[in-house]
């Protein structure tokens, strides 16, 4: 049994499940390093990607946006020449109740019965307008950072935009 659709746990619905000293068997975050290229730099532009809707962007999704962003940017600008942070971190752990299928499931599976589930994965509970992911940069590799940014948004569900939130006066000129 592979992983489930995205889309089964987008939404926002109750409370946020985080205590995991009260969980067993909660299973690691596939994302690991939060900041990328070189942060020791005063970079005098900086871009955010900005989510339009309160969604849940489950670990998966943020590490591959991370691993997308970072590879373009390492190709089209050098390793040395930008810095990019995950903004947003993966505390809120789904669960899926798993039913079996298949030749007799209905005398295995119990139905609804303590229909709680299971620890499968992370999400990070993200809001409308809440920064996911920021670049640093210098004025001239801009449309390569933007680019980056543009291209990683595709692996969230929820629509984003770019948000030039440091240099744009160096940008527009």
């Amino acid at each position: 049994m592979g992983l489930r659709p995205g889309r089964a746990y987008t939404r926002i619905s109750g409370p946020a499940y985080v205590r995991r000293e009260y969980m067993g068997g909660v299973p690691g975050s596939k994302i690991t390093i939060f900041d990328m290229g070189n942060p020791s730099r005063d970079f005098p532009v900086a871009l955010s990607l900005v989510t339009k809707e309160a969604v849940q962007i489950r670990h998966n999704a943020l590490e591959a946006a991370r691993v997308f962003a970072n590879r373009y940017l390492v190709k089209n600008v050098g390793r040395n020449n930008f810095y990019l942070k995950i903004r947003v971190f993966p505390h809120h752990v789904l669960r899926e109740n798993k039913i079996a299928s298949g030749a007799g499931a209905d005398r295995v599976s119990s139905g609804m019965r303590h229909a709680f589930g299971k620890a499968i994965g992370t999400a990070a509970r993200v809001k409308a307008g809440q920064r996911v992911m920021s670049v640093w940069i210098e004025a001239q590799n801009f449309e390569a950072a933007k680019e980056a940014l543009r291209r990683a948004g595709y692996k969230f569900p929820s629509p984003t935009r770019i948000v030039v939130d440091k240099g744009a006066e160096l940008v527009a000129a």
